[in-house]
């Protein structure tokens, strides 16, 4: 897949993973549009990218403004791949001192981890399906942010864990029915990485997440996420996977 005068659409492209992966399409010659409900952070780094990015507010969870997203995104140029970095992180017991999990938390965050992907994933595909095929035959591709939660999801997780395994398991399934239009699909599943989210953690569970990554004993970076996304897009034959980016980490019960 050349990147250099293709369009790709970030969704969290104003932060974190998403402002990793944009800076690196932009430095490889791509335009991208950055799709975030964060427009201070999106306009901030499109002025800073010039010509070559373009901000657009979008909730992926709304389809008419994932509609308007796609659609700027190719005007930009070819519209030839997707990264889906938008996410949430909301923590809670299923039984706490306060009584049940809250059932509109849980629903917020399967919204827009798992429904708010899908519904960029259907239309970006369906735009991408009408492009011509590279020499490999490729129209498109699409990677999607998965979570080692997905697999060792730890006790407050269960809603965020419950959303990023909706992520894995969808990809294989929707590999093999875009095959047929020359539309890769790939997940990464990051472990603990220095982001936004992380952030909002404390620094008690911090600590307990760093003191489990073997090598490097570590949170991850940013650009180690952007630099796998790369390597998926010019590898033809990454597809229909998920690949843990985790510094060999296995998540503890807590």
């Amino acid at each position: 897949m050349q990147i250099a005068d293709s369009s790709f659409l970030v969704t969290g492209g104003s932060g974190g993973l998403g402002a990793a992966c944009v800076r690196a399409l932009v430095e490889r010659g791509a335009r991208v549009l950055i799709a975030d409900v964060n427009h201070e952070a999106g306009g901030r780094l499109a002025a800073e990218l010039g010509d070559r990015a373009k901000f657009l507010r979008t909730d992926v969870i709304h389809v008419a403004g994932v509609q308007t997203a796609v659609a700027a995104a190719a005007e930009l140029a070819p519209l030839r791949g997707v990264i889906n970095c938008a996410g949430i992180l909301r923590a809670g017991r299923v039984v706490g001192k306060e009584g049940p999990h809250d059932l509109a938390v849980f629903s917020s965050v399967v919204q827009v981890n798992l429904v708010g992907t899908f519904n960029v994933v259907r239309l970006a595909a369906a735009a991408m399906a009408q492009n011509e095929p590279n020499a490999e035959s490729e129209r498109g591709l699409v990677i999607n942010t998965a979570s080692v939660a997905a697999f060792d999801g730890q006790i407050g997780q269960a809603a965020y864990a419950a959303s990023k395994a909706g992520v894995a398991g969808m990809t294989l399934p929707i590999a093999r029915e875009l095959a047929r239009f020359g539309i890769r699909v790939v997940a990464i599943a990051p472990g603990a990485f220095e982001t936004e989210m992380m952030a909002g953690i404390s620094d008690e569970a911090r600590s307990s997440l760093v003191s489990q990554v073997p090598f490097p004993p570590r949170l991850g970076r940013p650009e180690e996420f952007a630099a796998l996304a790369m390597h998926i897009i010019g590898n033809p034959m990454l597809n229909g996977t998920v690949i843990r980016l985790d510094g060999a980490l296995r998540m503890a019960a807590k």
